[in-house]
């Protein structure tokens, strides 16, 4: 290795040459990379529905769920198959194993289903699957609203999305609260019975002259043609023109017995922006597309397409995502530059200004190179790759500080520049090398983190792991060839040697390790009273962090049969007290949730709510913290009648849902329903500070069921399928056709239905229908009754399950109060199949810390290798792993001093990366007393010169790693750019947890090791020649054997 450092050496044009290439190539990078928020997380969940018009969610449940279930339970990777039989369709919702093969898994579950469609209904159309991408959420939403007509607005709107979607960025743009065009046919009843029709003879006319007749072809000697017979509708007097009957010469149209009219489909839903009418189009960028790009651009198209617009039609941005990214990005990055400022103070006060510079180049350095292997490795930047940066700032110059001051030591006692840069690279080199490889080993393992977290949490190892590295060749190569650049090679034999043994710290070393019992015992002690106050007194475990959100998502709920009037004047009186709540910079409201099972909707939707009002929040420095925003609109709304308001946060980390996820299974459908009712009891009557509480039990309601008599049906030979085509009449018509006609691109339905007043339940009584023996009141063949609803049916793994959810009031901790649930539930008699099961964080947290736990073994044993092949022994091998334990203890500590909880994923993760982070003085240091022992011989004075040779930069190394996290513990970073001081932030809040328990652990563990292992190292030379080391002026004894 050192015959490879000298020809680098040789060659310093060319390293600078390769260098300039690099920092070049790493700035391109940095521009030119895709930027978002939060990581792509690729979570493989497939969803198969299945739609049968009219089936009812018990028979969804036997005759649809119950075939999938069986077919598809067995599958490779399957973690689990949740269904849901409900009205009008059944689907599974199939979650895997998040190491398969996609495509693979897509094609197995299509060739499955294609085996079982025999099985189902024959009136099942034909089922759907897909993959369920989590990324594509919109990435701005562009709203189109003013007082002018529907149809004008509509217009205006479609025109801007084929616009839109017009850019390659753009994946998709949706359209929100635009009705779909239809042509009603409105069948006046008194014609009909005076001209002696049926309803049925009306849609049967419809159906067959709206038709393309292929007629075959005619061939001749003098060719071969195609007839064919168009009869499709085009305009809406096509469809008056149809003859429906013949009386004598007269031809009777379907205008003279009805009403034709083009029109809009009833409106089952709304949606308003800012307390205005309005339509949102919704924009999807493509996956790998930088968002801040995308939308710059969604931008740009919108602003030029839409100048020209008449003033009275407004256009408007909201929940724009790449805002979200521009104050993630100006807060990251000045928190590096903060750090960044930190330790070159740091630096400068330690080491002087030209070394400190040289130093200090290397963070640039290193930053370029791992922005141009991010790039060439596909990833993109988001806030976790940003906080790799920002974790590593102090680690990163620790190799560079070590080559610098021995190089400075080593020109002080005389050694030309260019010798001593050369010097300090082969002697530095493998405690540098092992250095870091320790602290790789600690992040290794949590590449292999499984689940949504670990696909969330997987950036900030590879970016620690890729600064690590880029750092790792930057202090070995860059900095001493840039060091040695404009050295000269005299000889400074005239500087003043340092007497390291005359130091203050030398004297205190020389004190502590003659009394080894003395200080094990007493850092023992120590440990115990952190370890049994941190038991006594610790405030909880969390699994994430709790975050200042930029959005939120009020769910407004009610019960009963509502119309869509009754729910929008409910929905109005909230969105009324939010639009004046001062704070909130846009309100999105809408009637329709889109809660059809598909696992992309938002999570833990109220099974009774109406209606949702999306809100964004002013940028944080510009409003009062959101939790006083939710209180105010909370307090605001309490006293509106027949209505539950719940505010929902939206997550930033990994998605987990309500704090408490109650899940109960069983086999028997009246057990779970039972036992849920039950436990929702103990949750509203019994268990303080738990707020939002919901379960989802089906709603209670009424719906209204068509009996009909087959046997009569048959005398008349008539069918279900007839009769029911003439009930929808009453309810939202039969669809008796599509047109397209010449200003539109989308066909329109066409559906022929009774007048207004006359849909209604009574109206079944009067109708008729057509039957060999005459025109027959339908009431002759059928009953009418109601009955309770079961809207929908959940079941998970084959069993019928139910949740009930609850969120944690303010200040409480989720952990305790899942224990006291779990402590009640123990005290309650069962039956035997009813299972329980905490979901959400409760699981997750579980997964995480048993995940973490065996991580930081696997991080151990690595560190073991390595430390094993660098010292070749094993007590110095378990001494040096002993300050991981020491670390520990510091992270315990910070814990209650700042009054924190424990994060399973934040303080977690801090612990593990402590691991390799801590090992690292230790390793410089031992490695430096093997130096000096064979050099002098004697334990006592080696491990004394060697206190006083690493002293300082063991001090500085931790204190510019401290000082690199400073910014993320107290929130407080200033922005040099902007020359503003950023306290706290929108995602600040994450690292703060993460940051406190490295920088206690460290500051902890470094103060212990710089008087325990000095100590550790001689013990066993102490113990053997204790009564000779009493003795005064005491020559000096020869070593014991390496252990």
């Amino acid at each position: 290795m050192n015959k490879f450092i000298d020809i680098l050496h040789s060659q310093p044009r060319t390293i600078i040459t390769l260098l300039l290439a690099l920092i070049i190539g790493g700035i391109y990078s940095y521009i030119s990379i895709p930027k978002e928020s939060n990581p792509d997380i690729d979570i493989p969940v497939f969803y198969v529905s299945v739609p049968q018009p009219g089936i009812s969610s018990q028979d969804s449940e036997r005759l649809i769920l119950r075939p999938l279930e069986n077919k598809l339970k067995g599958m490779d990777g399957l973690k689990q198959i949740q269904s849901i039989g409900a009205e009008d369709y059944g689907a599974v919702i199939l979650e895997f194993d998040i190491k398969i093969d996609n495509e693979k898994t897509l094609a197995d579950i299509r060739s499955k289903i294609s085996e079982i469609e025999s099985e189902l209904p024959d009136e099942a159309k034909e089922p759907k699957v897909i993959e369920i991408n989590f990324a594509l959420i919109p990435s701005i939403i562009v709203t189109v609203s003013g007082n002018v007509p529907e149809r004008t607005l509509n217009k205006y709107a479609n025109n801007l999305q084929d616009e839109i979607e017009e850019l390659d960025s753009v994946l998709s743009a949706d359209l929100a609260g635009a009705r779909d065009e239809m042509v009603e046919v409105i069948i006046d009843t008194s014609k009909l019975e005076s001209y002696n029709l049926t309803a049925l003879e009306l849609i049967n006319a419809i159906n067959q002259n709206n038709k393309i007749v292929s007629a075959g072809a005619v061939e001749s000697e003098n060719g071969k043609f195609s007839i064919k017979v168009p009869g499709l509708f085009k305009t809406i007097q096509d469809v008056y023109s149809i003859p429906v009957k013949r009386n004598g010469d007269i031809i009777i149209t379907l205008g003279e017995v009805a009403e034709i009219k083009r029109t809009y489909a009833d409106q089952n839903d709304f949606s308003k922006f800012n307390g205005k009418q309005a339509i949102s189009i919704e924009v999807v960028k493509r996956l790998g597309v930088n968002i801040i790009e995308n939308n710059k651009n969604v931008r740009s198209v919108v602003d030029s397409y839409t100048k020209d617009w008449p003033d009275v039609i407004e256009v408007d941005y909201s929940f724009d995502q790449s805002t979200n990214i521009f104050e993630v990005l100006k807060s990251l990055e000045a928190a590096i530059l903060t750090a960044v400022v930190l330790v070159m103070i740091t630096v400068i006060a330690v080491l002087g200004l030209g070394p400190a510079l040289l130093v200090g180049i290397g963070i640039p350095i290193t930053f370029t190179i791992s922005f141009l292997i991010v790039n060439l490795l596909g990833m993109t930047v988001n806030i976790m790759v940003l906080f790799g940066l920002v974790l590593t700032v102090g680690m990163l110059v620790d190799g560079a500080i070590v080559i610098v001051e021995y190089s400075k030591k080593l020109t002080e006692r005389g050694s030309p520049r260019r010798d001593a840069f050369l010097n300090a690279s082969k002697r530095m080199f493998w405690p540098i090398v092992a250095s870091t490889g320790t602290t790789l080993a600690a992040f290794l393992p949590m590449l292999l983190w499984p689940g949504v977290a670990g696909q969330f949490m997987s950036y900030l190892p590879i970016m620690v792991i890729i600064v690590l590295s880029s750092a790792l060749a930057t202090a070995l190569i860059f900095i001493p060839v840039i060091g040695s650049i404009g050295g000269d090679n005299k000889n400074n034999s005239d500087h003043k040697i340092t007497n390291y043994d005359e130091t203050l710290y030398g004297k205190v070393v020389e004190t502590v390790i003659r009394r080894p019992f003395v200080v094990l015992i007493s850092a023992l002690i120590l440990g115990y009273i952190i370890m049994s106050s941190f038991v006594k007194f610790n405030n909880g475990v969390d699994y994430f962090v709790d975050q200042e959100p930029e959005e939120a998502v009020i769910f407004i709920s009610a019960r009963g049969n509502l119309s869509l009037f009754e729910s929008k004047k409910m929905i109005e009186e909230v969105e009324a007290v939010v639009l004046n709540v001062p704070g909130i910079e846009n309100i999105n409201t809408k009637s329709k949730i889109d809660s059809g099972g598909s696992p992309a909707d938002q999570q833990d939707v109220p099974v009774d709510a109406i209606g949702q009002i999306s809100i964004e929040l002013l940028d944080f420095e510009k409003r009062r913290k959101a939790r006083e925003i939710f209180d105010e609109i909370l307090e605001n709304t309490k006293d509106i009648a027949g209505i539950n308001v719940e505010i929902r946060k939206v997550e930033g980390g990994p998605p987990t849902g309500k704090n408490i996820r109650l899940e109960i299974t069983s086999a028997n459908y009246d057990n779970a329903f039972e036992a849920t009712k039950l436990i929702r009891g103990y949750f509203d009557n019994n268990l303080d500070g738990i707020k939002d509480i919901e379960d989802t039990r089906p709603l209670p309601g009424v719906e209204w069921t068509v009996n009909v008599d087959r046997e009569k049906a048959g005398i008349y030979n008539t069918d279900v399928a007839t009769i029911g085509s003439v009930i929808r009449l009453v309810t939202n018509g039969v669809m008796v056709g599509n047109f397209r006609p010449d200003d539109s691109e989308e066909e329109i339905e066409i559906r022929a239905r009774l007048p207004k007043s006359d849909r209604n339940i009574d109206q079944l009584d009067q109708l008729s229908i057509e039957t060999q023996v005459g025109s027959i009141p339908i009431s002759n063949i059928i009953s009418k009754s109601y009955r309770d609803s079961v809207p929908i049916i959940n079941k998970l793994n084959g069993k019928f399950a139910f949740v009930v959810k609850a969120n944690t009031d303010y200040g409480i901790n989720t952990d305790q109060k899942v224990s006291e649930i779990e402590q009640w539930l123990s005290t309650q008699q069962w039956p035997e199949d009813l299972k329980f099961k905490f979901r959400g964080a409760d699981e997750e947290q579980k997964e995480a810390g048993d995940f973490l736990s065996k991580a930081a073994i696997a991080a151990l044993a690595l560190m073991f290798i390595i430390l094993i092949t660098q010292f070749n022994s094993f007590y110095q091998t378990f001494l040096t792993l002993f300050t991981v334990i020491l670390s520990v203890f510091g992270v315990m500590l910070g814990i209650l001093i700042t009054g924190q909880t424990f994060s399973i994923i934040m303080t977690g993760t801090g612990i593990v990366a402590l691991a390799g982070i801590v090992v690292n003085n230790a390793i410089v240091f031992i490695d430096t007393y093997n130096t000096n022992l064979k050099e002098m011989k004697d334990p006592i004075k080696s491990v004394i010169q060697t206190a006083n040779e690493r002293f300082r930069p063991i001090l500085l190394t931790t204190i510019t790693t401290i000082m690199g996290l400073i910014p993320m513990a107290t929130q407080i970073t200033f922005d040099f750019i902007g020359r503003d001081i950023l306290v706290g932030g929108i995602t600040s809040s994450w690292w703060v947890q993460m940051s406190t328990a490295i920088i206690f652990g460290l500051s902890f563990s470094t103060v212990l090791t710089l008087i325990l292992l000095p100590t550790l190292l001689v013990m066993p030379y102490v113990i053997k020649n204790r009564k000779a080391l009493k003795a005064k002026n005491q020559e000096p004894l020869k070593p014991v054997p390496e252990i």
